[in-house]
């Protein structure tokens, strides 16, 4: 199996594509565990929930259909993510495929942050939805 090095990802928030103001991405997949544990055995689970979160830092851009006017609306709402691990590879398939989440939920965002002679940025956390994973 090859290795990836994470250079072209593919991210896409609420239909705009931001991948070229993007330089970090995480998205946790996460199956909540619910204890089944019954008197005379050991501990037991079965999968609950979803509980999704997603983390994106983004250079900030305050142009018209940028950063910021795609994010500032959206805080307080739930909002459609996608990701691609090799944005240019085309279609999803087994080697490149395309997570997208509905219903994700974003509870804050931090239109200014950096120090002096930083570029300035935003991370955002996006909690919640459900994660679908498409490889055709």
């Amino acid at each position: 199996m090859a290795q990836i090095v994470l250079k072209d990802v593919g991210i896409t928030i609420n239909g705009t594509e931001l991948s070229d103001r993007s330089n970090s991405v995480e998205v946790n997949y996460e199956i909540e565990s619910v204890e089944v544990t019954a008197f005379g055995g050991n501990r037991s689970f079965v999968g609950g929930l979803q509980n999704n979160t997603c983390t994106v830092e983004l250079m900030q851009d305050f142009a018209a259909a940028n950063v910021e006017a795609t994010i500032f609306p959206l805080v307080g709402t739930q909002t459609t993510l996608t990701f691609e691990p090799v944005k240019s590879a085309g279609a999803p398939s087994t080697t490149n495929p395309t997570y997208t989440i509905t219903g994700a939920y974003l509870a804050s965002h931090t239109p200014i942050s950096g120090g002096v002679g930083e570029v300035g940025m935003t991370s955002l956390t996006f909690t919640g939805g459900t994660l679908v994973k498409t490889v055709a």
